[in-house]
């Protein structure tokens, strides 16, 4: 049965990238904007955990129809993601840097600027918005190949569907696990003058740092601070979010490697930095920001956490 699952899903995202690319974009949108609808009012374990995020994002004086309100935005906006996800490989270049809102554009040119320099940069994204645009964007900007880490997906086939969609975008794809480290592979692109693109506002190793977010704690991944700290590249984050008919950018400025002498916790200074960042953004497009996973520590299963902190502190 596992198997046949399986099955069904890859070939269900063939016929996603093989017919929904050739489709009227029109008809394609209100197809996912219908699934998008219905998921949201079925009211999943996922949209349950998109609202107890959101419930922190717009703050304690809104209401549960306020909450309802954007996370239904949020699921249109995140089944819009996925429509893009099977059309963006036929979307011509133009479509892409033209329709794109860039809100900080003398961040974007000194990211350039190091790129152009030698020196690479680490772009720090939540799941907001479609990064996979971004990447093409800032890719047709000049800024060369980027390279970022997939977690692996069930079935493999899916898995190096994905890696191929994103690789026919420009972009160097490295699995998160059954392979060689990514990390000593980004941190060799970085000292080479490339560009990393890792989003990071939740923890899926158990090696998560704990910022404080929203008012409350969270876990995120200190990857592409503990890349910068290592390599001396520019930590940069970025906020991404859909517009009428395009895309919106905001890059924050370069986040500095902190003085002191205790490595662990200059990158939790830096990632502290990144959600502080993420914070403002987010709450400027609530309805874009994807998570429907638990990222609060509240909401996380403390037994676990409890384990794979653990299995940290053990070197696992």
């Amino acid at each position: 049965m596992a198997r046949l699952k399986d099955r069904l899903v890859s070939v269900g995202y063939g016929l996603g990238w093989s017919v929904l690319s050739r489709l009227p974009e029109s008809v394609c949108l209100s197809v996912f904007r219908f699934f998008g609808e219905v998921a949201w009012r079925r009211q999943g374990p996922s949209v349950q955990v998109l609202e107890g995020n959101l419930r922190r994002v717009l703050g304690p004086a809104a209401t549960g129809a306020d909450v309802r309100a954007v996370s239904r935005e949020s699921m249109r906006s995140y089944a819009r993601y996925w429509l893009e996800v099977f059309r963006l490989p036929v979307m011509p270049v133009e479509r892409l840097t033209g329709r794109m809102e860039d809100t900080t554009p003398g961040e974007v040119q000194a990211a350039l600027d190091h790129l152009a320099a030698g020196r690479g940069v680490v772009f720090a994204l939540p799941h907001a918005g479609n990064w996979d645009q971004a990447a093409a964007w800032i890719i047709a900007m000049g800024a060369g190949s980027i390279t970022t880490v997939m977690e692996r997906l069930k079935p493999e086939s899916l898995f190096e569907r994905f890696m191929k969609y994103r690789e026919g975008l420009g972009m160097v794809v490295l699995p998160a696990s059954g392979g060689d480290r990514p990390f000593g592979i980004l941190a060799r692109s970085l000292r080479s003058g490339k560009c990393v693109c890792l989003p990071c506002d939740r923890d899926i190793t158990g090696h998560g740092i704990e910022v404080d977010f929203f008012g409350e704690k969270a876990h995120m991944a200190p990857g592409p601070a503990a890349l910068a700290e290592r390599t001396g590249a520019a930590l940069m984050p970025v906020m991404l979010w859909f517009t009428e008919d395009g895309w919106g950018v905001k890059v924050g400025a370069e986040i500095p490697v902190p003085a002191g002498e205790d490595r662990r916790e200059r990158i939790a200074a830096m990632t502290q930095s990144v959600a502080s960042f993420f914070e403002g953004a987010i709450a400027e497009h609530p309805q874009d920001w994807h998570m429907l996973q638990r990222v609060f520590t509240g909401d996380l299963d403390q037994d676990r956490l409890a384990a794979a902190q653990r299995r940290v502190a053990a070197g696992g």
